[in-house]
């Protein structure tokens, strides 16, 4: 299985933005930890970061790989874009966030992106990351049983 994994707005801050919200590590840190746990299941990780949503919209369309973990940042608040892309992107879509949006401000609440993902992980840092990657490893193996 190959999955993209796909960082939007400003995750390549972490590490110096709000660490009390996002830890302390870079995002070439979370990368590697995500490619590392990925593989020890057979699963290969293409990583991809953009600030723009055009480019983002533009990397999902062309992508190749079997699904894809997605942390827009605060484009998944707004977004119809990403939303429209995502809906007829033909591959699964897990939606990742490294805090709980749920529990942050109140603008943060609206997520345009959730109902058009498989699944939505959130609030365990990377071990949000690593949810997404055993979850798009178990509905893969699902459509090929029978």
């Amino acid at each position: 299985m190959r999955i993209l994994l796909l960082n939007g707005v400003n995750l390549n801050m972490l590490g110096k933005r709000n660490p009390e919200f996002y830890g302390y590590f870079t995002l070439e840190e979370l990368e590697r930890q995500v490619t590392v746990y990925a593989e020890k299941k057979g699963v290969l990780i293409y990583c991809r970061h953009s600030n723009c949503e055009g480019e983002l919209a533009d990397i999902l369309q062309q992508t190749d790989c079997d699904a894809v973990i997605f942390n827009a940042g605060a484009y998944s608040h707004y977004s119809y874009a990403l939303r429209d892309c995502i809906e007829c992107l033909g591959v699964p879509v897990a939606e990742v966030h490294l805090s709980d949006i749920e529990k942050r401000e109140s603008f943060r609440h609206t997520d345009v992106l959730t109902d058009v993902c498989v699944a939505r992980f959130m609030g365990k840092g990377l071990q949000s990351y690593f949810d997404a990657v055993d979850y798009l490893l178990s509905i893969d193996g699902s459509k090929h049983e029978g």
